[in-house]
């Protein structure tokens, strides 16, 4: 973790991953990766429930014998994202990390992934000094919050 702060990753930036028996202990939680993807499941949820519930919210609108308000669609909105999140977030807790399942061979080998969140040039910055640390770069492309 110290050689990608180094190449100016920042701290949001950077988990990881690592098998449930190896000692963490001084490493904070927040840095911690979790085991489902519970958080983008519920991020996901959100705003694809959000959409839907405004739509149908704005469909309503347009019916004048539903009668429904501006307000209206809002609240149809906001309970489209409540149903989302929560469904997706159930969902999501079930369902394992796409990191975790792409390098569960890795995590059961006893290595510590250490998963870097950033642009392009960052990473591309980050590697020398990760290999020079004696990391491995592992292939892995995902859209994310920061790309």
């Amino acid at each position: 973790m110290q050689a990608a702060r180094s190449a100016g990753i920042d701290n949001d930036a950077l988990s990881l991953i690592a098998r449930s028996d190896i000692e963490l202990e001084g490493i904070p939680d927040e840095r911690k990766d979790a085991k489902t993807d519970f958080l983008p499941a519920a991020a996901r949820g959100a705003a694809t429930g959000g959409a839907a519930g405004l739509v149908a919210g704005l469909v309503a609108i347009a019916v004048p014998p539903i009668g429904l308000t501006i307000a209206g669609a809002g609240v149809m909105a906001l309970a489209g994202a409540l149903v989302g999140t929560w469904s997706s977030a159930l969902i999501g807790a079930t369902v394992p990390d796409p990191v975790r399942r792409q390098f569960e061979d890795e995590i059961q080998a006893g290595r510590v992934l250490v998963i870097i969140d950033a642009d392009e040039p960052s990473l591309q910055h980050a590697e020398a000094s990760l290999r020079a640390a004696g990391a491995t770069p592992l292939p892995y492309e995902a859209a994310s919050a920061a790309t």
